[in-house]
């Protein structure tokens, strides 16, 4: 079996108010548990710290909600993401407590390789929306020193660093909103100096360009789409996508039926076919180095086909079948991860 690095899920919300002990229990709901993330071959990947606005969760459809609830998008204050980010980071260190070994936070290259070379999961901490970062940086700092590696500038929302595209317009452009503030600037260079990953997920098409003039690491979207094949804001446009392929960035494939459908549609029968349709796009448009896989699991609703982390060999059987190989299917379910990292993190 392949194993796959995925570079996006929100199971640690899904967590939040669970025993620590859950989360290594086989369960019907939600799409990542230890167990079946061993049966899918669930190496690893990006564990977002995510706090949500003011509107009730959604949680038959995600932890995030489907952004129907304008309170979802409203900013909201440092002090409420600062608490909401520790609790979360705090979950996720006990789950590595817990675990004995067989489930690691992932701080290094050489931890990467680790977990892909055994039989441990591993955790890339990643900041989904800055807003737990002061306008001093001194947090990021501080959550640097706790393992932080992965930061996504903005969620679907405005902050003090640069705004985040709509989630409720259909179809739609990313061009939304101005570029990155003075704040977030400071931001870009702070995390360039520090190795950690900038993902432009949620970041408005200004707020890429500002990134990408001012980053000296590749570009990486780590749950987005082309916007060719769904006009969603949240999906790249064939500039930007042919911009992070040019700095040797990827882009990891976002499993959301809304971000992958032609029409929008948010449409649990939406076939595992579609997902293979924007690999093939990408790879036809930047090549396969340039190519991962960023689900969402447990944040988005993603095809019944699916179901889970379990149906991950079901998504690389089926590119099998249209003649990717081996060698290819790695680079696209783990080595783009592991090279672009390599390439950031301080070693």
């Amino acid at each position: 079996m392949i194993k796959v690095f995925d570079g996006h899920n929100d199971t640690l919300l899904r967590l939040q108010k669970k025993p620590t002990t859950d989360f290594f229990k086989m369960h019907r709901s939600g799409h990542i548990d230890f167990p079946r993330g061993k049966l899918g071959g669930f190496a690893g990947g990006f564990f977002a710290l995510f706090t949500p606005g003011s509107s009730p969760l959604d949680t038959t459809r995600g932890p995030k909600g489907r952004g129907r609830e304008t309170g979802l998008f409203e900013p909201i204050n440092h002090e409420k993401a600062l608490t909401g980010t520790l609790n979360l980071a705090a979950k996720l260190l006990c789950l590595e407590r817990a675990s004995r070994g067989s489930f690691m936070i992932i701080r290094s290259i050489d931890q990467l390789l680790q977990c892909m070379a055994s039989e441990a999961m591993g955790a890339i901490i990643h900041l989904e929306g800055a807003e737990a970062i002061d306008e001093n940086l001194n947090c990021l700092e501080v959550l640097y020193a706790a393992g932080l590696r992965s930061l996504g500038i903005t969620w679907s929302r405005k902050n003090i660093f640069g705004t985040g595209v709509s989630l409720n317009h259909f179809p739609g452009t990313p061009d939304i909103g101005p570029g990155l503030t003075k704040q977030g600037r400071r931001l870009v260079s702070a995390c360039n100096q520090l190795g950690i990953l900038i993902d432009l997920s949620h970041l408005n098409e200004k707020g890429f360009w500002d990134v990408a003039a001012l980053s000296d690491k590749p570009l990486v979207a780590t749950h987005s789409n082309p916007h060719t094949l769904c006009q969603s804001p949240r999906n790249l446009t064939d500039k930007q996508l042919v911009e992070v392929a040019g700095t040797g960035g990827v882009v990891g494939i976002n499993f959301g039926v809304r971000f992958l459908r032609e029409d929008g549609k948010e449409d649990p029968s939406t076939p595992i076919a579609q997902i293979v349709n924007h690999v093939n796009y990408l790879v036809d448009t930047i090549g396969i180095h340039h190519v991962a896989f960023g689900s969402d699991f447990d944040g988005t609703t993603i095809p019944n086909s699916m179901g889970d982390v379990r149906g991950l060999p079901k998504l690389i059987n089926a590119l099998r079948k249209i003649g990717y190989g081996d060698n290819d299917l790695k680079k696209i379910a783990s080595e783009n991860w592991a090279r672009v990292l390599k390439t950031t993190w301080r070693q």
